[in-house]
């Protein structure tokens, strides 16, 4: 009889962990509403900075609240469109490193590999050129957190 006791509540805990899986992803799709509209939010920010010739504040508020967690591919690109949007704005590369905080540095270097992912020829360039210089400013550990986080993606 212990067995079939002992089996019965290994059951119940496979159970109750898939439902608790189950009302995670459940939350996760309610979630990605919430945080989809707080993208956009950030959209109306980011391109009022950008008309207020500031794009680096514009990539600072880009980078800030990032959902690299979320499994949600929606948020994920929408979240994109609103970074690539700031990165292309950067035109003094230079000036960028000496204003952006060191908070940033492993996340943008995140979007820049989405980016260079792109295939397009001139977000590649620019992607490229922000890569070497945040290489340079931040060192190899930033490349390597960057592409050996596989929970944090974006």
């Amino acid at each position: 009889m212990k067995k079939p006791i002992s089996f019965s509540v290994k059951q119940q805990q496979l159970k109750k962990a898939y439902v608790t899986k189950e009302m995670a992803d459940f939350v996760d799709a309610d979630n990605a509403e919430a945080i989809i509209s707080r993208i956009e939010h950030k959209s109306g920010k980011i391109e009022s900075l950008l008309k207020q010739y500031k794009p680096v504040e514009a990539l600072k508020t880009a980078l800030e609240g990032s959902p690299p967690q979320t499994k949600d591919e929606r948020c994920k690109s929408a979240n994109w469109i609103v970074v690539h949007r700031a990165i292309m704005a950067i035109k003094d590369v230079d000036s960028l490193f000496s204003s952006l905080d060191a908070e940033y540095y492993d996340v943008l270097m995140k979007y820049l590999y989405r980016g260079l992912s792109t295939g397009d020829r001139p977000t590649c360039d620019q992607c490229l050129r922000i890569h070497e210089k945040l290489t340079e400013k931040a060192g190899l550990g930033c490349v390597l957190r960057s592409l050996a986080d596989k929970v944090n993606t974006v």
